[in-house]
């Protein structure tokens, strides 16, 4: 069940990032009382009422400027509305209601979404200031609803005209028992390519199915390697779009898409290389704790010798250091090279995210584990593990009971890891560890 999409948009230094902050419960936009600080979207989620919800915090809207930052902070705003069910629109009562206010309004009623008029910095307690009632004029649906971003005040009586004004809860389409499949990557990596190419070439039945992520279609192949669901994330280029801004909202897709998925195919251009870009996409499904494979796409352009092949590897795995599991391998959409191995890659990773051991098999390995590295000690204390049970998966998740957690150091969780990794594989999938220390309650899968 995919998440509802809520934008915070306004103009410049009416609080968003601090409202952002205080809704997601930690302090993640960068926030200065400076306008024009938030220049990316950044989202992050709450729940409200048993709804999960995904906040786009925005920069600042000014609708009339000829600066190229204000410019591109109002087209990723839009890009925002766009990609929204909901949009609470934040305003300043300290200045009262501006002129850029109403051409703000006045985009949004365009949108067609609804819209949640908040009055920030509404922070005295007891009458409202005179200014908070011109607002009204605005003549949205929902009644201005008076904020203090700083304080807190006002947040809940926000989300519940949210909640109200979110689309119904509904499950995802597609057929249950497909392994579903985002492939994802920044603009021009050949996101659209490759999925063209793996339906075109390996279909035997191919239906089209509304995805619950706007504008986004999802395509069901089912064939010799079974059945699969592939999330499109590509079609997010729009005439007269700032290339900027567009490599901004990928992310946004991504994570969209990452949230739906079993499986991420993460795709890198061969001729670029693994940009910041493409660390921050391939980070959001590592993450996520999703099965990953990592695609080198246009191998077909690039000229090549024995060392070629070994020389990138290494270069893709210093780069994306935190996904040394997932396997990679070398594909041209266009060709079709290496096209049908992507399939049982799929499947493998999918089965590996989801191997379960006895807690027997896995005391035995810890025991090995802890025999041949001792495990370490502080100020004469040592750490001591008892024992390890697996909690759940997807991704395969293990909880370790020790006498200290502050002991069990990250080097040594990441040594454990290893030992799992070499023993029963779990290749192309993350794993988490939860230590506990004796007397704490384990987590039920």
């Amino acid at each position: 069940m995919a998440k509802p999409v809520v934008a915070i948009v306004g103009r410049p230094n009416v609080g968003k990032s601090t409202f952002f902050n205080k809704l997601i419960g930690e302090r993640r936009s960068i926030v200065e009382d400076t306008p024009g600080v938030t220049r990316d979207r950044i989202y992050g989620e709450t729940e409200w009422r048993g709804r999960k919800i995904t906040l786009i915090d925005t920069g600042g809207i000014e609708p009339k400027t000829d600066d190229v930052i204000l410019s591109q902070m109002k087209l990723q705003a839009e890009i925002a509305v766009e990609s929204a069910d909901v949009i609470i629109f934040l305003c300043d009562v300290r200045t009262g209601l501006t002129a850029a206010d109403r051409d703000v309004a006045i985009m949004l009623k365009k949108s067609g979404k609804p819209i949640v008029p908040a009055i920030n910095k509404c922070d005295r307690v007891g009458a409202l200031p005179y200014e908070f009632y011109e607002f009204y004029e605005l003549g949205f649906e929902t009644e201005p609803i008076a904020v203090s971003s700083v304080h807190g005040t006002g947040t809940g009586d926000v989300l519940d005209a949210v909640y109200d004004a979110l689309p119904e809860a509904v499950e995802e389409d597609g057929d249950d028992d497909s392994i579903k499949v985002a492939v994802i990557g920044k603009p021009n990596a050949g996101k659209s390519s490759m999925i063209n190419r793996l339906v075109g070439s390996n279909r035997l039945i191919v239906s089209d199915i509304a995805g619950t992520t706007r504008d986004a279609v999802d395509t069901h192949v089912e064939n010799e390697y079974g059945k699969f669901t592939f999330i499109d994330t590509a079609g997010i280029r729009r005439q007269s779009k700032v290339s900027d801004a567009i490599e901004k909202y990928s992310v946004l897709r991504a994570h969209m898409a990452v949230e739906r998925a079993d499986v991420c195919l993460i795709m890198v251009d061969a001729n670029e290389g693994v940009t910041e870009q493409d660390e921050r996409i391939a980070g959001l499904a590592h993450e996520a704790g999703k099965a990953c494979v990592i695609l080198v796409n246009k191998w077909d352009t690039i000229e090549k010798d024995n060392s070629t092949v070994n020389q990138f590897t290494t270069q893709v795995y210093e780069a994306l250091g935190y996904m040394q599991y997932a396997p990679l391998i070398f594909v041209s959409a266009k060709t079709g090279q290496r096209v049908t191995n992507i399939f049982e890659h799929i499947c493998y990773v999918f089965n590996q995210s989801r191997t379960r051991i006895s807690t027997g098999m896995l005391n035995d390995v810890l025991g090995d584990a802890t025999t041949r590295v001792q495990p370490p000690s502080d100020k004469g204390r040592r750490l001591k593990i008892y024992y390890m049970t697996q909690a759940s998966v997807a991704p395969p998740t293990f909880v370790i009971f020790c006498n200290s957690a502050p002991l069990f150091h990250f080097s040594y969780q990441r040594y454990i890891e290893n030992c799992l990794r070499d023993t029963f594989g779990f290749r192309g999938t993350p794993i988490k560890l939860i230590i506990r220390e004796r007397g704490e309650e384990a987590p039920h899968a």
